[in-house]
């Protein structure tokens, strides 16, 4: 009888041995979220995305067999709020090695706390442009491209759209802008490229959330700009779309920040957001990623969007990139660092700063052409800067854009090193790469 309850007690103990294996080989990371509120269709469009991709890499096995572990923290959006959700998640599930908390505000809040923690945080398309530079910067990735190359993309367009560069001297170029660090982020870019070419930069701000805009539309028609730029989030983007329409503004004139540009700005707005443009760093379209995740993620009821109509939205989409990019770094991180292995912090910081994912990778992960090639190293931690233009045809995003578009990148390099040399000499920081 003895001998029988000790092999049940060993057997126990190598059950729960096991399980804890299980357990430490999980993959953890942290997402500082928002689905509710104001901007609850880009949080819950964006993380859906990420999760979904989760979902699907470890129906198919994890990375070389480690699963992904991730938990939310409802921020609303607010940076107080994000602030305790990175407190609370860091050192959660054995330690967070990731974190995204998709808000300018929030990642601004957290930024000074990541080297000491040892966490990368990943800012995909917002939050601190110069953080590009990752000797100043070592756990920051404004992956993909960065407001000011947002910025100077969006000028290149317009220059294009007009005939050239030359074209824009005396012209009058409204940035109508969310009135917060999100919207305060492409100025530097803006101003600079109006004093370079002669436009004239009028900025009118809109108090978050912008269900409000008759004055600043007043203003825009008294300017009678030639473009007017929508640095929008939320709720702003359909307010601004409806009434530019009865302000008698063409939408056509209208070229909005990648946040006024989801189906989800597009809708509510109805009839009069045919024919606004927005920028894009994904190309609207069906893959076979978004195949294989409704075969394999939603089929079994494993999908994370109650709405399934939003399966390879521009939101969707967003997400989707964002879990490729966070996998690949695990994966780039596991080749050197050990595969089969859950990687630190330290570990995937190395791995997003050797991320290349080119054509052939994102054959092979059946997406290519959904997002710019990305290369990153310690000079940058943006690793493309490239962008497209889309037009909302009245039911659907159409790219007009048929290649990649890329502004002024000289000029935003030199407005990463100055400024983040400022930040360096501020916090006495010596510019280094980590190895």
């Amino acid at each position: 009888m003895k001998s029988l309850a000790f092999k049940n007690l060993l057997l126990c103990a190598t059950l729960i041995g096991a399980f804890n294996q299980v357990q430490a080989a999980d993959q953890f990371i942290a997402l500082p979220s928002y689905r509710v509120g104001p901007y609850a269709a880009g949080g819950s469009g964006f993380y859906g995305g990420a999760i979904d991709y989760f979902n699907l890499v470890n129906a198919n096995g994890g990375v070389n067999g480690v699963k992904i572990l991730w938990e939310e923290c409802e921020t609303e959006y607010n940076p107080s709020r994000g602030i305790e959700c990175y407190e609370r998640l860091k050192t959660k599930n054995g330690g967070a090695s990731m974190v995204e908390p998709l808000s300018t505000g929030i990642a601004y809040g957290v930024l000074d706390r990541l080297v000491q923690d040892k966490i990368p945080m990943t800012t995909l398309g917002y939050g601190r442009s110069d953080a590009a530079n990752g000797k100043v910067f070592p756990y920051v990735f404004p992956l993909i491209t960065s407001y000011w190359n947002q910025a100077a993309a969006m000028i290149k367009y317009l220059a294009d759209k007009d005939g050239g560069y030359d074209k824009l001297k005396g012209k009058k170029i409204v940035h109508l802008y969310h009135d917060s660090a999100f919207g305060k982020e492409p100025l530097p870019v803006l101003e600079a490229q109006a004093k370079q070419y002669g436009f004239e930069l009028i900025k009118i701000a809109v108090a978050p959330p912008g269900s409000e805009q008759q004055s600043q539309w007043l203003q825009i028609r008294q300017a009678k700009p030639d473009h007017v730029i929508l640095w929008g989030w939320g709720v702003m983007n359909s307010v601004a779309i409806k009434t530019a329409q009865r302000n008698g503004f063409p939408r056509e004139k209208m070229l909005g920040v990648w946040w006024a540009g989801s189906e989800e700005d597009m809708i509510p707005s109805g009839d009069a957001a045919k024919g606004y443009t927005s920028m894009t760093f994904n190309t609207p379209g069906n893959y076979p990623l978004i195949d294989e995740i409704r075969k394999k993620v939603y089929a079994p009821g494993k999908g994370n969007l109650a709405d399934q109509s939003r399966i390879g939205s521009v939101y969707h989409m967003r997400g989707l990139t964002a879990g490729i990019l966070w996998v690949e770094a695990i994966r780039v991180a596991q080749d050197k660092f050990g595969k089969g292995k859950t990687m630190t912090g330290e570990q995937i910081r190395w791995g997003l700063e050797n991320l290349n994912v080119d054509e052939a990778r994102q054959k092979a992960l059946g997406a290519f052409g959904m997002f710019p090639t990305v290369k990153t190293s310690c000079d940058d931690h943006e690793g493309s800067g490239a962008v497209k233009v889309q037009q909302w045809d009245g039911k659907k995003w159409i790219a007009i854009t048929p290649n990649w578009v890329v502004g002024d990148k000289a000029l935003t390099r030199k407005l990463v090193e100055e400024s983040s040399s400022a930040y360096a000499a501020e916090k006495k920081i010596t510019p280094t790469c980590l190895k």
